[in-house]
């Protein structure tokens, strides 16, 4: 597969939006009588991508399911530019690892779905969608059906659906947990590249260490212990997006730092 490149927004496309301010306080998630996440207190800020770390089991997908509004919290409470959040927004993306996309529709009419939601004219909402085909690297496949697509590639449509609606925030759960490694690493590179353009705010959960310490402006360690207490922990990144900087001493002691948590995290649960 040849290396991928976002394409430049057109100049009249560029204004990027605003990225929304997400907290969590003092909230308790999950579900009635299995609550994962007690007492959560969490602010993201706006236009950063926060990427989140953990053991299984300890939260993540609920977390992100929350701040989308596809799941109340127990108790406590979650805001986007501090209004509660009520219910999903299409200012609020959520994208799987899976990348569930519609197989009846061409990929063009998956990416056009975000469009729709936003009201926007038939035709217009079309070459929109073909535009963010082109963005990530799939021009002149817009009629294709998703079973014709590679992972990598369905990963990349579903990457141009989410950010097509122009969310103010994306939600992401293991997106590439799925692709191989080059693929994967291409698939980086091309999401640093659109979000430099759209300014989202970003949350984004991974098993994936080095992905996590590349893609985050800081790290949530969720289900470990710190000095604080009871997690999340948040740590700020060195030089994030930067591949050079993986090698460097101090992105190096944030990993062991990282791992450290993970691994005593558990060895606490087994």
């Amino acid at each position: 597969m040849g290396e991928l490149t976002a394409q430049p927004l057109a100049a009249a496309e560029a204004a990027p939006v605003a990225g929304l301010r997400l907290a969590v306080t003092g909230a308790v998630l999950g579900r009635p009588g299995r609550p994962v996440l007690p007492g959560l207190d969490l602010s993201v800020r706006p236009g950063e991508i926060l990427t989140v770390v953990g053991p299984s089991g300890c939260g993540k997908s609920t977390l992100l399911r929350t701040l989308a509004g596809l799941l109340p919290p127990l108790s406590g409470q979650v805001t986007a530019d501090d209004a509660p959040v009520i219910g999903p927004s299409a200012d609020r993306a959520l994208v799987f690892q899976e990348d569930a996309l519609l197989p009846w529709r061409s990929i063009r009419g998956n990416v056009e779905l975000a469009l729709a939601v936003r009201g926007m004219a038939r035709a217009e909402r079309r070459a929109e969608a073909e535009r963010w085909l082109e963005r990530v690297g799939l021009a002149g496949r817009g009629r294709d059906l998703p079973q014709r697509l590679s992972g990598g590639q369905r990963q990349r449509v579903q990457l141009a659906r989410a950010l097509a609606g122009r969310p103010r925030a994306v939600l992401m759960d293991e997106p590439f947990g799925a692709l191989d490694a080059p693929t994967r690493a291409q698939m980086q590179l091309l999401l640093v590249e659109v979000l430099a353009d759209t300014r989202a705010t970003v949350v984004f959960v991974t098993h994936d260490v080095d992905e996590a310490l590349f893609l985050g402006d800081r790290v949530a360690l969720l289900g470990t212990s710190g000095a604080s207490g009871p997690g999340p922990q948040l740590l700020g990144v060195p030089h994030p997006r930067d591949r050079e900087a993986a090698s460097g001493d101090a992105t190096a002691a944030l990993r062991r730092t990282v791992l450290d948590a993970l691994s005593a995290s558990s060895s606490a649960r087994s």
